[in-house]
């Protein structure tokens, strides 16, 4: 029933604008989290454990999600709606994407070591050495990439499946954050467990990294930003196949350099030289334009949704 998928979308953009997350100690996600730092070890056989955990983890995930939205719908067509909503809004956040990013963006402006301590809650950097600007920059970059991840991915997968039924995009969404969260937890160079979940998340985030790109520019009607020769030549910099588009995206809708030292520098004019690290404008800037990019993935995943 299309109306009732469209209806679980608009549960979880209102729940996300009004409550912004579950509270952690019931949350799904942060549930799994914990769940799965018992993996986070030293393994005979590293890679096999890693590939058995990209295997099993998120298909378990998305079929814990299907079986409480389908025992949801044998009861009521909205009660299905209603439980599918609570998942999905389980598995993308918003709010509290932005809200962590204007808390940095602030501190920065007056307490530094206060900003390197709440970036730790958007970026895995080690940020001790970082200045304001540098600080700004690894927020809006995040601000970006996490929009993909965290907002876009399990929104289109929710979307594409819901023409089929509720609980199967229930259940998409539901696999769609399981693999990005093992990515998160596992999938650095210097953890050979993470081998299998890196690629695989590499695999999933292919379309929407490159869908949440178009969302930035839709957002500043600039529709054919991420098609522009600068745009795809800085989004190739980060060693992410994915990250770098939006990244590159939001750098040049400020236009503001991007840059996470020793790694990548995304500048937006030909010349870094000319093009400053974000200001705090800059930053509340890329928070109001990820927030319309957001509100136009919700938007666009309801009308995918309800056809």
């Amino acid at each position: 029933m299309p109306l009732t998928a469209a209806v679980a979308v608009a549960v979880a953009a209102g729940l996300d604008l009004a409550v912004a997350e579950p509270p952690a100690r019931v949350h799904p996600v942060a549930l799994l989290g914990r769940l799965l730092s018992h993996a986070d070890r030293s393994w005979s056989h590293p890679r096999l454990v890693g590939v058995a955990l990209a295997g099993l983890v998120p298909l378990g995930f998305a079929g814990l999600a299907a079986g409480v939205v389908a025992a949801g719908a044998t009861l009521s067509p909205w009660g299905g709606a209603l439980l599918a909503g609570l998942v999905l809004f389980s598995t993308t956040s918003l709010r509290m994407l932005l809200d962590a990013v204007r808390e940095v963006t602030r501190a920065a402006e007056t307490d530094l070591d206060a900003a390197r301590e709440a970036l730790r809650a958007l970026a895995g950097r080690d940020a001790s050495t970082l200045d304001a600007a540098h600080v700004r920059s690894a927020a809006v970059e995040s601000a970006a990439e996490n929009l993909a991840d965290g907002l876009v991915a399990p929104l289109a997968a929710f979307a594409v499946c819901a023409p089929v039924s509720v609980p199967l995009a229930a259940a998409a969404a539901a696999w769609v954050k399981g693999v990005n969260t093992l990515d998160s937890m596992f999938g650095y160079r210097t953890n050979p467990v993470g081998w299998a979940p890196a690629r695989l998340d590499d695999a999933v985030m292919w379309l929407p990294a490159r869908l949440a790109a178009a969302l930035l520019a839709v957002a500043v009607a600039e529709f054919s930003l991420p098609l522009s020769p600068r745009v795809r030549t800085l989004a190739h910099r980060p060693p992410s196949p994915n990250s770098g588009w939006p990244m590159a995206t939001m750098a040049a809708v400020l236009p503001a350099r991007l840059v996470k030292p020793g790694v990548y520098d995304l500048d937006p004019a030909s010349d870094a030289a000319d093009t400053r690290l974000p200001t705090t404008a800059d930053a509340m800037q890329a928070v109001r334009v990820t927030n319309r990019a957001g509100l136009l993935a919700f938007a666009l995943a309801g009308v995918v949704a309800w056809s």
